[in-house]
């Protein structure tokens, strides 16, 4: 297979219209494709393409609403970025106070009596260590600087308290040291139920889930009609409202599962919230954009998640 040769931008935008595009304003779409590739905003117009020529596109398709669907998906990354910042900084203080204070340890993250898989603790804490290595805060270099016994390869020598070191956990690594401790141990439970939960595997799983969609936000990936690796799932028992429908497969495999989920959780660490509307305020303003395409179909509106 041959590299395509490079196109200027005018001459992306001769090949959008020889394939049927239309365009209100060609110096818009100058403007937008000197800041926006070509290659971003493929997915966005991928259901304006004609399904029996796949390069042809249907004739209502319009590049100005390429752009709207973009500044769309953008604008709700920015809220869910905030509703993460939520979860990840409550995930962290409750895992730390909960373990500190129950095991009477600052060192608890290194007993590997707590966790499920040993291997899944050697390499959870090797991580955690070489992430406060390369952490920028001043806490980090200070305790490094004094600490000559450090040892990020191994479990022993000099091991900062709990709070000190998850404070650089990433949501990821969070969220897989959660999944790893013990089933039966009363603390895992304990942190479930203060995110409104009384099924740990049921937070494990949406944490798991979060987790991926973080990863997307925070690379300013696309989730506009797409369709996520990691779903989400329904729970049977909550302390607050929740759905009264269970999520069907294509609400579970869209982002409105996850964008559910992280409604619930910041609802159940911060009341006061005003992601949930935020989100609504954005669908209300963009009535012309397709946002079923990210799972907000059927009865939606009506959940008592949503009201």
């Amino acid at each position: 297979m041959c590299n395509q040769k490079p196109r200027s931008i005018e001459e992306q935008i001769r090949l959008l219209r020889s394939r049927g595009m239309q365009f209100k304003s060609e110096t818009f779409a100058k403007e937008s494709l000197s800041h926006i590739s070509y290659f971003r905003l493929k997915y966005y117009w991928k259901d304006m393409r004609d399904e029996e020529t796949d390069h042809d596109f249907l004739p209502d398709a319009i590049f100005e609403d390429v752009i709207a669907r973009y500044n769309f998906d953008r604008n709700l990354r920015l809220i869910l970025f905030d509703a993460i910042e939520i979860i990840e900084v409550a995930l962290r203080a409750k895992i730390i106070n909960v373990l500190s204070q129950t095991t009477g340890s600052g060192l608890w993250y290194l007993d590997e009596s707590l966790f499920e898989r040993e291997d899944y603790h050697l390499k959870f804490v090797l991580d955690l260590k070489r992430e406060f290595e390369r952490c920028s805060e001043p806490f980090a270099k200070e305790y490094l600087a004094r600490h000559s016994q450090w040892d990020r390869e191994t479990l022993g020598g000099d091991n900062p308290d709990a709070w000190m070191i998850l404070e650089v956990a990433t949501f990821g690594t969070l969220s897989m040291m959660y999944k790893n401790l013990k089933s039966q141990l009363p603390q895992r439970a304990m942190i479930a139920n203060e995110f409104g939960l009384y099924s740990a595997r049921d937070l494990s799983s949406w944490l798991e889930a979060i987790s991926v969609l973080r990863n997307i936000v925070a690379h300013h990936a696309r989730l506009w009609n797409r369709n996520l690796a990691k779903q989400i799932v329904n729970v049977n028992a909550c302390r607050y409202g929740w759905l009264n429908t269970p999520l069907s497969e294509v609400q579970k495999k869209k982002p409105y599962g996850v964008i559910s989920a992280m409604l619930y959780l910041c609802h159940a660490v911060c009341p006061d919230n005003q992601i949930k509307e935020r989100v609504l305020l954005l669908l209300e303003n963009s009535k012309d954009i397709p946002y079923n395409k990210l799972g907000f179909v059927g009865g939606w509106r009506n959940e008592p998640i949503w009201k």
